[in-house]
């Protein structure tokens, strides 16, 4: 009886796993373009009463599933990557696997700016973390600059990822 092996459906899951949460992330990104292509700055009305539209617009758009699809997706190409044995090669930056390497730090970047800068300025705006209407409309202009900012990596991130697998061998 021959022994199963888990790898081709370990590698789908996580392929499909990476693929859909990084639509959930960088679509968020788009969405928020697309929705608010300028910055409209928000007023200390708007924050200090929270039935107010816009208040709860952005409420609304603040479900936390952009953030946690940042990791997903982090993870999950992280896995693929040390599964099919490229991962050190990636980081290294080492010939054909330079391409995935470099959307690797981009990702990474990207990620640590969800969970660094954007979330925690996004926590004040919302009011889930105390800060007087001063600081939470400052914090509303960082946090639209850090999304803006994502969605601008994304553009090289997503080269880097299809130069991987197309094209790689230019980069070698």
């Amino acid at each position: 009886m021959e022994m199963l092996s888990f790898a081709p459906a370990i590698d789908l899951v996580l392929r499909w796993s990476h693929f859909l949460a990084g639509v959930i992330w960088v679509g968020h990104n788009y969405s928020s373009v697309i929705q608010r292509p300028t910055w409209r700055p928000i007023s200390a009305a708007d924050l200090s009463n929270d039935q107010s539209p816009q208040f709860q617009a952005l409420l609304n758009r603040e479900h936390g599933f952009f953030r946690w699809a940042s990791v997903v997706t982090w993870c999950a190409g992280m896995l693929m990557l040390w599964q099919k044995g490229w991962l050190l090669g990636a980081l290294g930056l080492q010939g054909t696997l330079a391409p995935i390497g470099v959307g690797v730090y981009i990702g990474t970047l990207m990620m640590a700016n969800v969970w660094v800068f954007l979330w925690p300025n996004q926590q004040k705006v919302l009011g889930l973390v105390p800060a007087s209407i001063e600081e939470r409309l400052r914090c509303s202009r960082r946090s639209h600059l850090s999304s803006r900012t994502n969605t601008m990596l994304s553009i090289p991130l997503l080269f880097f990822m299809a130069a991987g697998s197309h094209g790689g061998i230019l980069f070698s």
